[in-house]
């Protein structure tokens, strides 16, 4: 019996006339670890909101054909029903949190599994432990990849046979990547079916037992791993010319930070250049999102300071104004928080010089197509490119970027890069950026500067990077 099977299924969501599936056959079996892949908005997330039952019972669509899960047909099925043959991980773990601390988060889907007190103790701590989690942390200070890895914990503490995780790794630095897969593997090995759909292939193929293709509303088996790995893994070269300059734009002095009793950044001193391209690099919770938030304004520091010399008008020590974000654009970690126009074109018109700039921006990141469409219905992948697309065309003196690859195919991926680059030669902006993509990493970088618990461990340039990524000697 296979866990997960789809026979001739066709699916269309209500109001549209396309075809998201079109006569789609594919399975996942007990005991395999398997990938769906693909272009994105090719249909992957849709695919797990069949399995799910999120679709129909939460999303409305017409669908024929038939969906079996453990070997019962999901036709009539209630979403709760469902829930305990199948764990899902969604894409955007903010969504999926709803209690202050992570032992409460963990125990609440056990509770609702209605296992005794003691099991549900004893899932909390196998959770934590796995995914490298203090059960006393409050959810609301943790970092992407931490809430990435606490949604993580929350299903596998519920014990499901079938596992459906929709973009694990989008978030995760390469140690997190690591300790999940390998205890993803564990699981398929003792006789679990997991499935997962991602973009980052590097990462997971060692691990995985087969690979769907998802095109055209059509599912295919992938024969040769190693080829299609090839055809979608490989680093992006740099094309940008460095243009160097004395001219200092930030300086960061002794800075720290805590939040909620937790001290995030303790002793940031470092400064960034006009023009350069800065990397910020460390592993889950060092503190990256929060230095980024505290370059935008967005936060001030509980200790030290920031000294920026993009404008003596904008004043030191406030929290930004309505024309300090029109000279410094941000792109938050998860898109769906920046996206409140109802369409694509207004999201980038916003602030934007002229409709005809937005339309070219938009152009220019192949979004023209969606410009009807309202934001919060697009892909993850979607939803990324409209909120890079609208902070490009506001042509922001400083970019910052906080993993700006998430949700994005390869091929997207190299012309996102290709993208950014260019616009940064072209208006000479500042870019700092945070992503934990290796394919990607040395492509946006002229500065890195590595973050180890709060402190500036080490600067450097593209060979901090290599060496980062690759974990030589720069582990501490």
């Amino acid at each position: 019996m296979k866990a997960v099977e789809f026979i001739n299924v066709t699916f269309s969501y209500e109001g549209s006339g396309a075809a998201v599936l079109d006569t789609a056959s594919f399975c996942a079996e007990y005991n395999q670890l398997t990938v769906l892949a693909g272009f994105s908005g090719a249909g992957k997330s849709t695919v797990l909101s069949l399995i799910a039952g999120i679709i129909p019972n939460e999303v409305s669509g017409n669908m024929c054909g038939e969906i079996l899960i453990a070997g019962e047909n999901v036709r009539g099925k209630q979403l709760r029903g469902l829930c305990r043959k199948v764990g899902i991980v969604l894409q955007n773990a903010e969504l999926q949190i709803i209690h202050p601390y992570v032992e409460d988060e963990i125990a609440f889907g056990c509770e609702n599994c209605n296992f005794s007190p003691a099991l549900i103790e004893e899932c909390v701590l196998y959770s934590c432990s796995t995914m490298k989690l203090n059960p006393a942390w409050e959810t609301g200070t943790l970092s992407g990849g931490q809430k990435q890895r606490l949604i993580t914990a929350a299903v596998l503490a519920m014990k499901q046979k079938i596992i459906v995780l929709d973009e694990p790794l989008a978030n995760l630095d390469r140690d997190g990547t690591l300790l999940l897969m390998t205890e993803l593997r564990k699981l398929a090995e003792c006789g679990y079916a997991v499935l997962i759909v991602e973009h980052r292939l590097d990462m997971v193929l060692p691990f995985v037992d087969t690979v769907w293709d998802i095109r055209s509303g059509k599912l295919f088996r992938v024969e040769n791993k190693m080829e299609y790995l090839k055809s979608h893994a490989g680093c992006i070269t740099d094309t940008c010319v460095q243009k160097t300059t004395d001219d200092v734009l930030f300086s960061l002095e002794h800075v720290g930070l805590t939040a909620a009793k937790r001290q995030i950044l303790k002793d940031i001193t470092f400064s960034i250049r006009k023009g350069e391209r800065v990397l910020l690099l460390g592993e889950n919770g060092c503190g990256k999102t929060t230095l980024l938030r505290l370059l935008a304004r967005l936060s001030m520091p509980t200790k030290g300071k920031i000294i920026q010399y993009l404008d003596t008008s904008f004043g030191q020590n406030r929290k930004g104004s309505r024309r300090w974000f029109s000279e410094v654009g941000v792109v938050y970690q998860n898109p769906a928080n920046q996206l409140f126009m109802p369409t694509v074109m207004q999201e980038i018109a916003y602030g934007a010089e002229s409709e005809q700039y937005a339309r070219e921006i938009m152009h220019l990141f192949r979004v023209e197509h969606l410009a009807e469409r309202h934001p919060q219905s697009l892909s993850e992948g979607q939803k990324r490119r409209v909120t890079i697309a609208s902070v490009a065309a506001s042509n922001p003196r400083v970019f910052l970027l906080d993993e700006p690859t998430v949700g994005q195919d390869y091929s997207g991926l190299q012309e996102m890069i290709s993208i950014l680059n260019r616009l940064h030669e072209e208006n000479g902006n500042t870019m700092i950026t945070v992503t934990h993509d290796l394919r990607c990493a040395e492509a946006v970088c002229d500065h890195a500067v590595y973050i180890i618990n709060g402190f500036v461990a080490e600067e450097g340039g593209k060979e901090l990077v290599r060496r980062y990524f690759t974990k030589d000697d720069i582990r501490h």
